[in-house]
Order: structure tokens, then sequence, then C-alpha cells
């Protein structure tokens, strides 16, 4: 019987000793996990430079925008400056019309924005204190206007693109009855009729 027992006890090893530590060839677990870890990185890889390269095309997007925003706003600033600058007035002595010395300056800032933008067109008012009659003021605001055209005309400014007209004492700059209103009355006022859009500095 003992002898049964052991036997038994060494086929029982002998059978143990033979099983393969190994997995059958067939079986591919570990290199299944692996290939799918790989495509995994890869993945991770592929989107993290997807939204690198999102990141930076909303990036360059933003860039150009602030560009093109900025450079509208200088546009819009060098329209308004050179709106302000042919608006600006001329002023005359008592019962003058030439042109003074102390506003050719202003005129001659004028002859550039002209020269700069060839389609701008521009009407100038002449005007007058309260004193005279309606008459004499519209013949003199009419003379105003027009000294202040051929001087631009002289400069090279072509004749067809500036209008006068005379508004004699109708429309006062300034209320008031002595020499502090009167000499801001009589002036020359300048103002766009045509062309005056995307206006250019010189």
């Amino acid at each position: 019987m003992k002898s049964v027992s052991w036997l038994l006890v060494i086929g029982l090893g002998v059978a143990v000793a033979a099983c393969p530590s190994n997995p059958p060839p067939g079986n591919t677990g570990p290199a299944v996990d692996t290939a799918a870890e790989n495509q995994r990185v890869r993945d991770s890889i592929n989107a993290a430079n997807a939204e690198a390269e999102r990141q930076a095309a909303a990036e360059r997007e933003r860039i150009e925008n602030q560009r093109r925003a900025d450079s509208l706003a200088a546009l819009a600033r060098a329209g308004d400056e050179v709106r302000s600058t042919l608006a600006a007035m001329i002023h005359f002595d008592l019962d003058k019309s030439n042109i003074r010395g102390d506003d050719m300056g202003s005129l001659d800032q004028k002859v550039a924005i002209l020269q700069a933008n060839p389609d701008l067109r521009i009407r100038i008012g002449g005007h007058c204190d309260e004193r005279g009659s309606d008459e004499y003021n519209l013949a003199l605001g009419n003379r105003r206007a027009q000294a202040a055209k051929q001087y631009l005309v002289s400069h090279g400014i072509d004749a067809s693109r500036i209008e006068t007209q005379s508004w004699g004492e109708e429309r006062p700059a300034v209320d008031g009855h002595d020499e502090g209103a009167w000499s801001q009355n009589r002036r020359d006022e300048f103002e766009i009729i045509g062309g005056g859009d995307n206006l250019r500095q010189p």
C-alpha cells in the first residue's frame, strides 16, 4: 500500500514538472496590450498637437484682428485730424478781405490735404461782423471766401474743387456787440462737400 502511495506522489511531481511555465505560442495577450497602449499614446500625442495648432490658429487670428482694429483706429484718428485741420477758420481785419500773414500757414495745410486727397471738395463760407448793411456784408463775405479760394488755387488746387458762399452777418460765431465778438465773426469757414471718406494725411 505504501508503495502505491509513493508512486502516486512521484507521478504527480513528474506531471507538475512537465507543465510549461510559459503560455502557449498561440496566446498573444501581452502583445495586444502593448499595441493598444502604443495606439493610446499616439492618439494622445495627435490630440495634443491638434489642440496646440488650434490655439496657435486662434492666436494668429486674434493678432490679425487686433492689427486690423489698430489700423482702422489709426485711420479714424488720421481722418479726424485731417477734418479738424480743414475746418480751422481764418479771420480778417475790419472791412478787409486780404489773407493775413498769420492765416497763410492754415491755408498751406489745407493745400497739402487737398493735394493728398484728390477727390476732396470743399466749400468756403465768408462771414462778417454785424456792422454795415446787409448788402455790404454779403459782398464783403463773398470777397473773403473768394480770397481764400484764390490762395488755394494759386497753390495748385483745381478751382472746380472749391465752392464759395457768402453769409454776410447772418451766422455769427460769437454773440456780442464788441470787438472781442466782432473779431471772431470776421472769418472764413471751410466744410467738406465731397470725397470726405477715408481721408489721408499729407
